[in-house]
């Protein structure tokens, strides 16, 4: 049967004349007019067959290798469904099993030697985020947020003779097997850093108003994966300010005469540190026996500066500065022993004058150490606060 024509425009009547066998709105064949030609709304192609899914997901389980096994069954089972319903993905489908079955052989050899161990400890090392790395004593390090903030997911070595956030001066690890909460880490990490600022920073003089202790512990989360390291450092008190230079001063960095001095020094510091909070005329004992801790440490530290073989250069101002400081002891001896408040007010002042003598500053320029007196030295002042551990961080 002929197909008939899709409607269209009318066409004008054909005029008379010779009629030629292809004459007409369509030309007439032996058996009718044409088929219709392909309209829009059909392809001009056959739509390809749909890719298997179970193959795609074979070949990516096959290429992480996180869980071979299941990469080998859906491996299997794709094959089986390309077969039947004619899909595509065959060629993933045995990729993914040959992958799937490799990567099945190596975690069987890595649980029977060990090297799966080998390989979760590097997984724990990296959901850290790589922190211990950088995190060891005396890095100095940038960390995105800055110390101001409290969650820590990576930091960044940086060279300390530049600006940067923080410098690590200590570092140590927690026990157990649950995470403590974060009151218990914030108590050891304070209890842990500030009993080693004096050892990092010998030169009480360099812990200027401007630095203080932060630290970097652990989290529940970073617990779980084998997490205890607490990391102490010193930081700019400022919120977006940052250190320049190293603060280290220990034995690693200083020569013979430098360390001598600051020995000799920080002892008298650590007693000035302790002055009572009481005033001497509500109770003078206290303040009496304070004052003769002094003035025992005094002598100690004029001892060692005496007995010490200073090289040339430095020999004098040393000099000069322990004499002075033998004449701050005999003040602070009077102190101890005054009859009432008054009179231990008249010694302790001139006892303050000697220890802020100028003597004190042109010894340590000729030993090449930090000048500026820090605010904390001073009467009612002791040596600040520097031993107490700042703000924490979680990472």
């Amino acid at each position: 049967m002929a197909i008939p024509p899709p409607p269209g425009p009318q066409q004008p009547p054909s005029t008379p004349g010779p009629q030629g066998p292809y004459d007409g709105p369509y030309p007439q064949g032996p058996y009718g007019p044409p088929y219709q030609p392909w309209g829009q709304g059909y392809s001009p192609f056959n739509r390809p067959a749909p890719v298997n899914g179970l193959a795609i997901a074979s070949l990516v389980l096959g290429l992480l290798c996180f869980v071979p096994a299941v990469g080998l069954v859906l491996g299997v089972i794709a094959l089986v469904q390309i077969r039947k319903k004619g899909e595509r993905g065959k060629g993933m489908a045995i990729a993914g099993s040959v992958l799937s079955a490799v990567g099945l052989a190596l975690w069987t050899l890595m649980l029977a030697t060990g090297g799966a161990a080998d390989f979760w400890e590097g997984f724990k090392e990296g959901a850290r985020g790589g922190a211990d790395a950088e995190l060891t004593v005396g890095r100095c390090v940038d960390l995105p947020g800055g110390l101001v903030e409290r969650d820590v997911y990576d930091v960044d070595e940086v060279p300390c003779s530049g600006r940067h956030d923080g410098e690590v001066f200590h570092t140590f690890r927690m026990t157990g097997s649950s995470f403590p909460g974060e009151s218990a880490v914030d108590k050891a990490a304070e209890d842990g850093c500030s009993a080693h600022v004096d050892e990092y920073v010998m030169d009480s003089w360099a812990m200027t108003e401007e630095v203080d202790v932060y630290y970097i512990g652990p989290t529940d989360d970073t617990w779980d994966f084998g997490d205890r390291l607490v990391a102490c450092l010193l930081g700019n008190t400022e919120e977006g300010k940052k250190l320049t230079g190293s603060l280290r001063t220990d034995a690693t960095t200083l020569d013979g005469d430098q360390l001598a001095f600051l020995k000799a020094g920080n002892a008298l510091d650590a007693v000035l540190a302790t002055e009572p909070d009481t005033y001497p005329e509500d109770d003078l004992k206290a303040n009496q026996d304070w004052a003769g801790k002094v003035r025992d440490s005094l002598a100690t530290q004029v001892t060692a500066l005496r007995g010490h073989g200073w090289a040339a250069g430095a020999r004098n101002a040393v000099d000069s500065y322990a004499k002075d400081l033998e004449a701050a002891r005999s003040e602070w001896a009077k102190a101890a022993s005054a009859a009432d408040a008054d009179t231990f007010y008249i010694h302790y002042d001139k006892g303050w004058e000697y220890l802020e003598s100028d003597t004190a500053v042109d010894a340590r320029r000729a030993l090449d150490l930090a000048t500026t007196r820090p605010d904390s030295i001073a009467p009612g002042g002791g040596t600040g606060d520097s031993g107490s551990a700042g703000d924490g961080l979680d990472v």
